[in-house]
């Protein structure tokens, strides 16, 4: 590439965030190269071809190809296209909400789907001994978990984003709503209880 059109270098902010992406990437399940180029393109204004990411991130455009493939089959980044230029471009979905509700679904299909099938088929199983129903409760109690989860969670892709955000702005207001409900209720049991062993015994 000519001096004219080599990519410039990242701003030192940018740079930082790129980093901690690919620091965190290996913790989350994914490529440190992978985190990295993600977090490029999620702060790029514009959408980048692998020649531009290699030079940025200075990757070579072999790791930088694996990279793209990886964040493709989690549906992290769309694939652009420019009239009169047969290279790819890539960016980042622009709503955040998106992007996270992508990551989700991919998350659920690779992991929560087929925890929940072998669950299933543990708890078709006849048990034949005790151990193996304490096993069988302690799974179902897991399994009916999950359950809940993965209602909830289809219930919140279908609000629309600015809905989602207004419900988890009111996680804090509802945990204190439950917390009270709580102590009221415990509290009306207690005074039953208090009240049922200070009365006198049948027939006294």
């Amino acid at each position: 590439m000519s001096a004219m059109t080599q990519t410039p270098p990242l701003p030192p902010l940018n740079r930082q965030f790129v980093s901690h992406f690919g620091e965190m990437g290996s913790r989350w399940g994914i490529n440190r190269t992978v985190g990295q180029i993600y977090a490029l393109l999620y702060l790029s204004p514009r959408a980048l071809n692998a020649e531009e990411i290699s030079e940025t991130l200075e990757f070579s455009r072999s790791n930088v190809s694996m990279g793209l493939k990886e964040l493709q089959s989690w549906r992290l980044v769309n694939l652009r296209h420019h009239p009169g230029d047969r290279r790819e471009y890539f960016e980042a979905p622009q709503d955040v909400w998106e992007i996270f509700r992508r990551l989700a679904e991919e998350r659920r299909r690779r992991e929560i789907e087929p925890t929940q099938s072998m669950l299933r088929s543990a708890l078709l199983e006849e048990a034949s001994s005790d151990d193996e129903r304490h096993a069988q409760q302690r799974m179902q109690e897991m399994y009916e978990l999950i359950e809940k989860l993965m209602t909830w969670f289809d219930d919140v892709q279908r609000l629309k984003p600015e809905t989602a955000m207004q419900l988890m702005g009111m996680g804090a207001a509802v945990t204190r709503v439950l917390d009270f409900k709580d102590r009221l209720i415990g509290g009306k049991g207690k005074a039953a209880k208090d009240a049922s062993s200070t009365e006198p015994p049948a027939g006294a």
